[in-house]
C-alpha cells in the first residue's frame, strides 16, 4: 500500500536529487529517507530510483509516481480538513500563495476577517508571482494562490482546470517623474512615451509592457527591472525613467516625486483566487476565498 508520507519523501528526492538533501528538506536523516523509499518500491514493486553519480535519478515508473503525486496529496489534504471539520473540530490550516501588491492590500484585509470569523484557522503566507505561483498550486504546495492575467493575452484556457474565484479587475496607470512634460496630464496614450527610458516590473508584467508599446508601435528602452514596487515608484521619481503599475501596486506603495497619469487606452488584468476542485470543498479554503472576495468588493 502507498503511503503518503513516502509520496511526500520521493516528491523531494525528485525535485533534490539526493537522499541527503530531500533529508535536509524534509527535516530528517539520510538513512530514513532511504528507509522510507526502500518502503515505497517494496510496496509498488518496481524500482523508482537509480543512482548516476552522486545523484538520484526517477526511473519511468518514478517518474509516473511522482506525476500522479500532486493530486493524490491534495486530495489527501481535502479530506483531512474537511473530515476534521465535520468532526467539530473548527481547525484548518490554509496555504495561501500571492503576488506582492495584492499581498499588501488585499490578503491583510481577508486575513483579519477571515481570523476574526474562524481562529482557529492558520494562514501560511508566502508570495510568487504567476504562473510560479499557479504551478505551487497544481503542484501540491499550496491551497490557495492569488494570480492575474491581462485582458486579451493569449493563455485564457491555462486556469481551465483550476476553480476560478474573481476578484476584481485593475487598471495599470503610467507613473512619471513630478517634472516630466506629461506630469500635469490627465491621461496618456502609451505611445506618447516612446522616446522615454523605462523602468520595468516583474517578468510577466514585463512582457505585457513590451506587447503593448509594440501594439501602439514602438520597442521601450528599458533602462531597469525589478520585481520590488516601491523600488520602480522610486526610480521613476528619481528621476531615471517611467514605468506602467497595476492601480493595487499604486495604493501599496507611497511614491514622492511621481505623477499617476491614466493611460489610454486602458490596459486592464483580471485579478482572481485559485484552488483546485477538491481542496474547494474544504471549509477553511472556502472561507478563505470568501474572505478575499470581500476584501476586494471593500
Amino acid at each position: 500500500m502507498i503511503e503518503a508520507r513516502h509520496l511526500r519523501v520521493l516528491r523531494a528526492v525528485a525535485a533534490t536529487g539526493s537522499f541527503s538533501a530531500a533529508g535536509r528538506e524534509l527535516g530528517c536523516t539520510q538513512p530514513a529517507v532511504s528507509q522510507q523509499m526502500k518502503a515505497l518500491e517494496t510496496s509498488v514493486g518496481t524500482p523508482l530510483l537509480i543512482r548516476t553519480g552522486r545523484e538520484m535519478r526517477l526511473t519511468q515508473a518514478g517518474e509516473a509516481l511522482v506525476r500522479h503525486a500532486a493530486g493524490i496529496l491534495a486530495g489527501l489534504t481535502a479530506a483531512e480538513e474537511e473530515v476534521a471539520a465535520i468532526a467539530g473540530l473548527r481547525a484548518g490550516r490554509v496555504r495561501l500563495v500571492s503576488f506582492p501588491s495584492g499581498s499588501s492590500t488585499l490578503v491583510p484585509t481577508a486575513l483579519a476577517a477571515l481570523r476574526d470569523a474562524h481562529p482557529g484557522t492558520r494562514v501560511f503566507l508566502e508570495e510568487a508571482e504567476p504562473p510560479a505561483s499557479v504551478g505551487m498550486l497544481r503542484e501540491g504546495d499550496c491551497d490557495v494562490a492569488l494570480a492575474f492575467r491581462y485582458e486579451g493575452a493569449a493563455g485564457a484556457e491555462e486556469w481551465e482546470d483550476l476553480v476560478v474565484r474573481p476578484l476584481l479587475t485593475d487598471r495599470l496607470v503610467a507613473l512619471v517623474p513630478e517634472r516630466h512634460r506629461l506630469g500635469d496630464a490627465q491621461s496618456v496614450a502609451i505611445g506618447e512615451l516612446a522616446r522615454d527610458p523605462w523602468i520595468a516590473g516583474c517578468p510577466r508584467c514585463r512582457g505585457q509592457l513590451v506587447e503593448v508599446c509594440a501594439a501602439a508601435g514602438f520597442t521601450p528602452r528599458i533602462d531597469f527591472a525589478t520585481d520590488d514596487y516601491p523600488a520602480v515608484a522610486g526610480l521613476v521619481g528619481a528621476g531615471l525613467g517611467v514605468a506602467v503599475l497595476p492601480q493595487l501596486a499604486i495604493e501599496s506603495v507611497r511614491p514622492r516625486g511621481v505623477r499617476t497619469v491614466t493611460l489610454e487606452p486602458a490596459v486592464r488584468r483580471e485579478i482572481v483566487a485559485l484552488t483546485l476542485p477538491d481542496l474547494a470543498q474544504v471549509p477553511a479554503v472556502a472561507a478563505t476565498l470568501d474572505q478575499l472576495a470581500r476584501a476586494a468588493h471593500r
